[in-house]
Order: C-alpha cells, then structure tokens, then sequence
C-alpha cells in the first residue's frame, strides 16, 4: 500500500509540474499579432538585420538579429514567463528564433505570420 501510495504521489507531481512548463507557440496573421501585442504586453523581437530594422519596424520592437554570433545568449536575458512575439521579413529567421526559443523554455511565443511583408500588406503601423 505505501509503495502504491508513494508511485501516486511521484506521478502526480511529474504531472504536476509538466502542467506548470506548458508551452504555447502559435502561428497568427497581422491583426491577430497586433490584437495580442496590444492585450499582452509582451516582449517584442524582430529577428532581422539592424538595416532592415531600421528602414522600418513594429513600435516597440527589440532587435536580436537571429545570425548574430551572440543570439542565443541575448535570447537568454529575455524574461521567459512573458509572451514574446517574433517576426522577420517574411517567415523564414522567425521560425528558426521560435525553434531556439522553445528549446530554452519560453513559455508564450507568438510568430507573425508572413512577417513584415504581410504586416505592411495588411496597412499596420510601422516605426521608422
């Protein structure tokens, strides 16, 4: 009975904290990325060269260009408990950030599908 008793108590708290480190990784067009920014809060990266950062971004992104020698380890000082939204230019570098992202335990990671090329399609605002 004890060792039933303990095997129960083990599995629960594997399945316990398993709940606790879910993640959420979703794939969602302009206006839905735009909606969650503006209702999250989050942390927002734009993982392209500083040039194309600069000739145009999402207000109040950070840039970590994703083939920076150093991305990991900036990706690191990110807060993981917060969702964190991610594009490119077009889909390509973001889906290899969300990979590293996930793989460091972040817990909501948001990808703008069609990256900036959909975003400026769709007429969203851009920072200079």
């Amino acid at each position: 009975m004890r060792k039933i008793l303990c095997f129960l108590l083990f599995t629960g708290s594997l399945i316990s904290c398993e709940a606790q480190h879910k993640q959420t990784v979703a794939l969602v067009p302009p206006t839905e990325f735009s909606e969650r920014m503006t209702n999250d809060n989050g942390q927002v990266i734009d993982v392209r060269t500083p040039k194309e950062y600069q000739a145009g971004h999402i207000e109040n992104a950070v840039n970590l260009h994703v083939y920076d020698a150093d991305f990991e380890q900036r990706v690191e000082k990110l807060d993981k408990e917060e969702p964190v939204y991610v594009y490119c230019k077009a889909g390509g570098r973001s889906a290899e950030a969300v990979e590293v992202m996930k793989a460091k335990g972040f817990q909501t990671i948001v990808e703008l599908e069609g990256g900036m090329d959909a975003w400026n399609e769709a007429g969203k605002p851009v920072k200079q």
